[in-house]
């Protein structure tokens, strides 16, 4: 067993997954990276051969992308879970990339109430607007 305590492994397990979700996050879906995106999305679509298009793919969706983000940050960090040689490395990667991407979506769910939210406010505000006027 790594000589780490298994407490402080999966707090570096949920600390660490955070900055691979926001890295891939904001580059697939944020304005900074739109031109970017784009032209990944239009070779992901267009190359001649499919390894190139799915080369390309891969910097369009979070998920695949997040798995390329993850080996980074294990190569800068050396994190390893359970495990003190290469399979130490294989499981960090799998339960980051899943961790990860459980912040995403709850990202994404907390985005969408919000952006929810604001619509209800803009159309009550139009509604007292239309009301004022009557």
């Amino acid at each position: 067993m790594n000589d780490v305590s298994l407490g402080i492994q999966a707090a570096w397990l949920f600390i660490l997954a955070i900055p691979i979700a926001c890295v891939a996050w904001t580059f697939t879906h944020e304005e900074v990276f739109r031109e970017v995106h784009e032209y990944c999305v239009e070779k992901s679509k267009n190359c001649k051969t499919i390894a190139q298009r799915k080369f390309f793919y891969l910097f369009t969706c979070e998920y695949c992308f997040s798995h390329y983000v993850t080996i980074f940050f294990l190569i800068l960090t050396g994190y390893k879970l359970l495990l003190d040689d290469w399979r130490g490395y294989l499981i960090a990667g799998f339960a980051l990339v899943w961790i990860a991407n459980v912040y995403m979506s709850l990202y994404v769910f907390i985005r969408l109430g919000i952006k929810e939210e604001r619509i209800e406010a803009t159309l009550k505000e139009k509604e007292l607007e239309e009301k004022k006027d009557n």
